[in-house]
């Protein structure tokens, strides 16, 4: 099993899903990826979700109080030795701290971040919680991807902010991989020119069955974003769940 006791800082290391309706998330992701929960009391009131595969946290889960609801969406972490350096780097290269930094009880220091072309992730210092205790297997974080309008801009960007190299992987189609150190930490893909999706950061799980997983989304409630297709290591699809937020599944070799 490929279990975590550590994160090294420029690893993405978390993935928090939220969402404006709890039980229905629970529900659909249950069905889709074999996942359990544990419901931990915030300090300020409301819970927040630990979500659990095989017994190991592998993401969150939070539905906010109304006055507070942003769009539902999946949000990316990467671990960082110090969350108010991370925030000030990336604002001296363009980025908005859209919240923090901040302390999450005792688990860790964060910040919310936006880079310049408006793609939104997470920095996270770790106390009490390291992030992810399992990864890549079956229900568990694989890849993260960023989506970006401009490669050059982006590349630029976070190999400054987290010391990443960024690495043609593939030809036709163009396709960069995103390493920390010597081990693959995400991918970044263009997106086509004018209107679309804009830029964003997309989670990747770990399915054994693509064709099952395919067929669950839709009877689930979910929707098909980019039907199952072949790549060089396996086979990918996007999806949304039903109340919005956008994710992808792989299936293939995983890294240990």
């Amino acid at each position: 099993m490929a279990e975590r006791t550590e994160h090294a800082p420029g690893t993405f290391s978390w993935v928090e899903l939220l969402t404006s309706d709890a039980a229905a998330a629970k529900e659909f992701y249950a069905q889709l990826l074999g996942w359990t929960y544990d419901d931990l009391p915030l300090s300020g009131g409301g819970a927040y979700t630990m979500v659990l595969k095989d017994g190991k946290r592998v993401a969150g889960l939070h539905q906010p109080s109304p006055e507070n609801a942003a769009p539902p969406n999946w949000l990316s972490y990467v671990t960082v030795e110090d969350a108010d350096a991370a925030a000030a780097r990336a604002g001296e290269l363009g980025a908005t701290t859209l919240a923090g930094p901040f302390e999450v009880e005792s688990a860790g220091r964060m910040a919310v971040l936006q880079d310049s072309q408006g793609a939104v992730f997470a920095v996270w210092q770790p106390r009490g919680s390291i992030g992810a205790e399992l990864v890549n297997d079956p229900g568990s974080l694989t890849l993260n991807q960023l989506n970006a309008r401009d490669v050059d801009a982006a590349r630029g960007f976070y190999s400054s902010l987290f010391g990443w190299r960024i690495e043609t992987a593939n030809e036709d189609p163009p396709y960069w991989g995103i390493y920390n150190g010597d081990t693959l930490n995400g991918g970044l893909m263009e997106l086509p020119p004018g209107g679309g999706a804009p830029p964003h950061w997309l989670a990747y799980f770990t399915v054994e069955d693509m064709a099952a997983a395919n067929a669950g989304i839709t009877e689930h409630g979910g929707s098909i974003l980019v039907p199952p297709m072949q790549i060089q290591s396996g086979q990918i699809l996007v999806a949304a769940d039903p109340q919005g937020p956008v994710f992808a599944l792989f299936e293939g070799p995983i890294d240990p």
